[in-house]
């Protein structure tokens, strides 16, 4: 694939984003899933491109037996050239797997995605995020950027907010898993509308600090009875999200949160098996580092 060339670019995200709207596991707002079958689950990747190579690996997209995998928070890298930001690269590839394998990868919608195409600001230690990534577009493309920006825009408005995995079923008690880049924070939940996980997306969705994806991609600080809230409202058993730092690369939010990070030396990522899937401590306990994924 050329990463260099307008066109080519701008075509993988065009079909990334068909993928994401008709893909069979699409309903409404959300990814769902069923048993059998094996999920690959991963935090923030923040373009690293090793972690993604080994990630795909792991999942085994074009053997015999895939697994399902996520993807989330892709964008904005460490590492810039000339204050320039090339993740649009790593988000690119995102998609091509995507287009490729519609049923089996799953991109999630993430906060810094959402702020890149809605142009909020993001200071990640010291770096204006979404002008980095503008001025990666701007070298890459020249005149061709806006178009290029454009796409990617409609990449991302076609993400969903979560994916929902049934578990169990017929092998044994349902336990249905949610993973997400977050969950709304505790002091805003008033204005959450619970629901979104039904309905299909809206415009006013995507408003910073009023709509319900905005809401949930932004979402920290939330606690046990939060978590007990939505276990209710939702059906769900247990969350894997993203977003928070953890630094050994997961982290248990009692009683029922996981918080993956993937784009660290101490990154990892969650293998689940979905007619038997983990209670939160053996989540904990089964992760898989990427520094030496074939542990």
């Amino acid at each position: 694939m050329d990463l260099q060339s307008p066109s080519v670019v701008r075509e993988v995200f065009r079909a990334g984003a068909i993928a994401n709207r008709s893909a069979p596991c699409r309903i409404g707002s959300i990814d769902r899933i069923e048993a059998p079958g094996r999920l690959i689950a991963t935090g923030d990747l923040h373009d690293n491109p090793l972690h993604l190579a080994r990630l795909v690996a792991a999942a085994g997209l074009d053997s015999a037996s895939p697994s399902h995998l996520v993807l989330h928070e892709i964008v904005h890298s460490d590492r810039l050239i000339n204050g320039a930001d090339f993740s649009y690269r790593m988000l690119a590839r995102v998609a091509a797997l995507k287009a490729d394998h519609p049923a089996l990868v799953h991109t999630l919608l993430a906060n810094h995605e959402l702020a890149q195409v809605m142009g909020a600001g993001i200071v990640k230690d010291g770096v204006k995020v979404v002008e980095a990534f503008n001025l990666g577009l701007e070298d890459a493309f020249g005149a061709e950027a806006p178009s290029v920006s454009e796409a990617i825009r409609e990449f991302i408005f076609s993400m969903p907010l979560a994916l929902r995995c049934v578990c169990g079923g017929t092998h044994g008690p349902r336990k249905d898993i949610l993973v997400a880049h977050s969950i709304p924070s505790t002091a805003i939940m008033d204005r959450f509308d619970p629901t979104v996980l039904s309905r299909d997306l809206t415009p006013e969705d995507y408003e910073p600090r009023k709509g319900a994806a905005h809401i949930m991609v932004w979402g920290r600080g939330y606690d046990a009875e939060q978590l007990e809230d939505l276990v209710e409202r939702w059906g769900v058993n247990l969350f894997i999200l993203g977003h928070e730092k953890a630094e050994h690369g997961v982290k248990f939010v009692p009683p029922c949160a996981i918080i993956l990070n993937s784009d660290h030396e101490l990154g990892v990522y969650l293998p689940i098996d979905l007619d038997h899937p983990p209670t939160p401590e053996e989540a904990v306990a089964n992760v898989v580092p990427l520094s030496n994924p074939m542990a």
